[in-house]
Formats: structure tokens, C-alpha cells, sequence
């Protein structure tokens, strides 16, 4: 197995949060780019506008530690694992993508805290928010219904019941101004510290 840079010596890396699995950017690496990145475990980067190499983060402070990169399998990509230090993006937003660019969880949480930004008025997200008695009522509620689920329940119930309980979490979490992406954060560094990134070893005869 090698890496298989295109006609300009690149090769797309996509930059991905290792705790929620959000698509943060698409950007491209060299052979010289890859290497510092894996000595570095931080994301190192080809500018193609500049010609140039450039360390992510290096001016914002907003850098990428790395706790993987993977082939895709036919060698011409790379998925690269990240715990980042604030936004990916130039602009200041978290994710260089507009649209919600991750799983389900992500996009509860992007909608959360969408809720929590602008208040509509008719939202019921809006309501727990701004009710302090009424999110640690349905946090009761919601749990006992879940325990209630897997005791008795059908798996299909206890899913639902686990989804309804997730997103009253959550609720109540963007009330306290913490999201669930740090939570998954969180859950990230109990895993034990980030697992150098791994290049494999044909990939490593084929650079030198």
C-alpha cells in the first residue's frame, strides 16, 4: 500500500474532529507536509494559493493535534483525526463547511445551539431554555422513561426513549453553555492520550 500523490505532489487530506466525527476542512498535503505532520501531531498543510507549507494554527493559536491519519483505499486520500483548538476555518467558524457536515449528534447539538443563539419564540427547545424548572423536570421525566425502556421496553422504545433523554441533555447543557461536543471532547481524553499518528510502513519506504 502507498499513498498516491497526485501530478502536483498532493494528496487531499480530509480533517475530521476525532470526538464528534465533524468534517472540519479539505485541504492537501505533500510528502513534506505528511512528514512533519506525523513528527509533529499537529496538521501541516501545502498551500496551493501560496505555494508554500503552513502549520495550522501556527498565527491563530488554533492548531489540530492529530490522533490519526488513514488511507482511503485506493491511496489517493486521507482521513486525518483531530482534537482541534478552535475554529478550522479562516473565516472564525468551527467547520469551513456551511451545512452540518457530521453525524446525527452533531447535527442535534449545531441545532441546540443554533436554539440557544436566536431564541424563536415558538420553539420548545427556546422554552427548556429559558425555564430552569421545567429542563430538570423533563431530565426526570425523560430518564425514568428510559429506565422504564430497558427494563420492559423494545429495543426500538429504548432508542427512542435514549434519543428523547439525548436531546433534553443537551437542552439543558447549552442552558449551562456547554455543548455536546465538548462533552464528547471530554470523552475523547478519558480515552487515554491521542495515539500517535500512524503512517504505514510502505508509505514510509516510499517517501525516502
Amino acid at each position: 500500500m502507498e499513498i498516491r500523490f497526485d501530478a502536483n505532489g498532493l494528496v487531499p487530506a480530509i480533517v475530521i474532529d476525532a470526538a464528534t466525527g465533524e468534517v472540519l476542512t479539505l485541504a492537501y498535503m505533500n510528502q513534506e507536509a505528511l512528514r512533519r505532520s506525523e513528527e509533529s501531531h499537529e496538521t501541516w498543510f501545502w498551500s496551493r494559493s501560496r505555494s508554500s507549507l503552513w502549520h495550522k494554527g501556527e498565527t491563530s493559536g488554533h492548531t489540530q493535534t492529530i490522533v490519526s491519519m488513514a488511507p482511503d483505499c485506493d491511496q489517493d486520500a486521507l482521513v486525518v483525526r483531530v482534537i482541534p483548538r478552535g475554529p478550522a476555518c479562516h473565516t472564525g467558524a468551527r467547520s469551513c463547511f456551511s451545512g452540518p457536515a457530521g453525524g446525527s449528534v452533531v447535527l442535534l447539538d449545531q441545532t441546540i445551539q443554533s436554539r440557544a443563539r436566536e431564541l424563536p419564540p415558538q420553539s420548545y427547545t427556546t422554552r427548556l431554555l429559558q425555564d430552569e424548572n421545567l429542563r430538570i423536570k423533563k431530565l426526570g421525566e425523560e430518564t425514568a422513561e428510559l429506565i422504564l425502556a430497558l427494563l420492559a421496553g423494545t429495543e426500538k422504545q429504548v432508542a427512542e426513549e435514549a434519543s428523547d433523554l439525548l436531546f433534553h441533555v443537551g437542552a439543558a447543557l447549552a442552558a449551562r453553555g456547554v455543548s455536546l461536543a465538548e462533552v464528547a471532547r471530554v470523552l475523547l481524553e478519558r480515552a487515554g492520550p491521542p495515539v500517535p499518528a500512524q503512517v504505514p510502513p510502505e508509505i514510509e519506504e516510499k517517501r525516502h
